[in-house]
């Protein structure tokens, strides 16, 4: 389980499996996270995904969170100018532009700090303990390890375990209402939320941010 593993580090952050899951996508974030990083933003997710249309899906953040669709179309218009110049895809393909949404994924150390007590589902590359999923309350980390509080034995207390980061290949926080009252306080005391769309976002139990596309 601990044997090694490739890591790619862009511009001092470390490119897991979570943000990069691909070779082909380790390379577009290489290409793109430069200028992302330079509009004042982070990368947190980029996947190319296949099927009939191509699509190039790039989620982005704000270093402290709270990312609008103004700046998901800045960010399209900057990448998409480097992809052209680039060319690093031969085929025709969307590119769309994002925030991580309220059931984020987290794909970053920090992400699982900064969402300390909520709870999230996370899976893992190998069997542990005979699973690879698990479901329970974030308790932050610990050096290279994301602990999570798990369901005890039947009848028995609740449990915190701790799993190795690069462990992971997939976790994302579990939505819940208190998630979207949360996150919506958030972004509202923030002043990234219209207060008179506050209540009809949070009735739709989401965000009102659409993904920027553009054709390549």
């Amino acid at each position: 389980m601990d044997g090694p593993r490739a890591r790619f580090f862009v511009f001092g952050t470390r490119m897991t499996d979570l943000i990069a899951k691909t070779a082909i996508d380790r390379r577009l974030a290489e290409i793109v996270t430069p200028t992302i990083e330079g509009l004042g933003f982070e990368l947190v997710r980029i996947r190319l995904m296949g099927g009939q249309k191509r699509v190039l899906q790039i989620m982005a953040d704000r270093p402290e969170g709270g990312i609008e669709v103004e700046d998901c179309a800045k960010i399209s218009t900057a990448v998409s100018a480097v992809l052209d110049v680039e060319d690093p895809l031969e085929d025709a393909y969307v590119l769309e532009v994002s925030s991580p949404g309220i059931d984020r994924p987290l794909t970053r150390l920090k992400d699982f700090d900064a969402w300390r007590g909520w709870e999230a589902r996370i899976e893992t590359t190998e069997l542990i303990d005979g699973r690879r999923r698990f479901k329970g309350i974030l308790q932050g980390t610990e050096e290279d390890e994301v602990l999570i509080e798990i369901e005890g034995p039947k009848g028995e207390e609740p449990i915190t375990i701790g799993l190795k980061f690069d462990w992971l290949s997939d976790a994302k926080l579990i939505l819940t209402d208190e998630l979207i009252t949360e996150m919506l306080r958030q972004r509202k005391a923030a002043g990234v939320v219209d207060e008179s769309r506050f209540d009809e976002i949070e009735e739709e139990g989401g965000e009102d941010d659409q993904p920027a596309e553009t054709k390549h």
